[in-house]
């Protein structure tokens, strides 16, 4: 799915999406962020700042000074530890004294085969993880914080990342970057898992929300119809890498070039990663078994036409 091309607001500068909910992007511009991180202050008097965002003096400075009288940063919640979410949450808490809420460290939220194959070094490469990270209030799915204006639920839903968390707010769920209007999550081991990540989409599609505010793009405003789409298009994507092995065994990178035929040169490592993560799901499914060692180089074979 493209990225719509009236999606292009004011970098630091606070705008309204509902009220008590307004928007900052932060000035990180990129193929894998977009327009650049969202950073959502939730609150009218007490403030909840989700994903303050990357290390940024300027967007620190933008997140202060859309305070208004009588406002205070009162929480700081992280969706997940990648590099252009978390980091600038330390400066937050050191600035307003803020605690700073999350599932866990890099490693917390794992699935028992990503733990298995980043412990047996199997696998790298995932995508810019915080290792500094290490929230001073631990949330699990299903806790709520209250406030004296509003009460937000921590929902675990790891296959982007394993500790990542959404933060519903009323009918409005922070997706950080599980769900995303303008392209597809990146699911990349260890870090990520395609069949936890397929478990949080059917989640999220239960609690029926009206709408979605992502880590990057703008607004989903028909949350069924893109969660829909999400998980039919992980469903297409594994019957071509079936039918692709079912012409020979293959390599995650020699895959993704055969079936990402219109991806932008940069995007190919992301593309090989959402390869890869198929491939682990499917050789847990026993679909597909690796020739030799299950790694990232490894040579893929069908097992069976399913």
């Amino acid at each position: 799915m493209q990225a719509p091309d009236d999606f292009d607001p004011p970098i630091g500068v606070p705008e309204v999406l509902a009220d008590g909910l307004r928007r900052i992007v932060a000035p990180n511009p990129s193929p894998m962020t977009y327009r650049g991180t969202n950073t959502y202050l939730l609150g009218w008097r007490d403030i909840a700042v989700i994903d303050p965002g990357p290390e940024s003096t300027p967007h620190l400075e933008a997140i202060l000074g859309a305070l208004e009288p009588g406002q205070r940063i009162s929480h700081i919640l992280v969706t997940h530890t990648h590099l252009d979410h978390s980091p600038l949450s330390r400066a937050l808490a050191a600035r307003t004294g803020a605690p700073i809420h999350g599932f866990g460290d890099t490693r917390a939220g794992r699935s028992a085969v990503m733990r298995k194959l980043a412990d047996a070094g199997m696998i790298g490469g995932g995508e810019s993880p915080d290792l500094d990270f290490s929230p001073d209030v631990i949330m699990a799915d299903g806790d709520v914080i209250r406030n004296e204006d509003w009460d937000v639920t921590a929902l675990w839903t790891p296959g982007h990342y394993g500790n990542h968390l959404c933060f519903q707010w009323r009918d409005a769920i922070m997706t950080g970057d599980l769900v995303m209007g303008w392209a597809t999550s990146l699911v990349s081991p260890p870090d990520g898992d395609l069949t936890d990540f397929m478990a949080s989409c059917e989640k999220l599609l239960r609690l029926e929300a009206k709408v979605l505010h992502p880590g990057h793009g703008a607004p989903v405003t028909a949350p069924r119809q893109r969660l829909e789409w999400l998980l039919a298009h992980r469903r297409e994507r594994e019957a071509q890498i079936l039918a692709a092995l079912a012409e020979g065994p293959d390599s995650a990178q020699g895959l993704a070039r055969r079936i990402y035929t219109d991806v932008q040169p940069a995007l190919l490592p992301a593309a090989t990663r959402n390869v890869l993560a198929h491939l682990v799901d499917l050789t847990g499914k026993k679909r597909v078994s690796p020739v030799g060692e299950l790694a990232e180089e490894a040579v893929f074979e069908l097992l069976g036409k399913g």
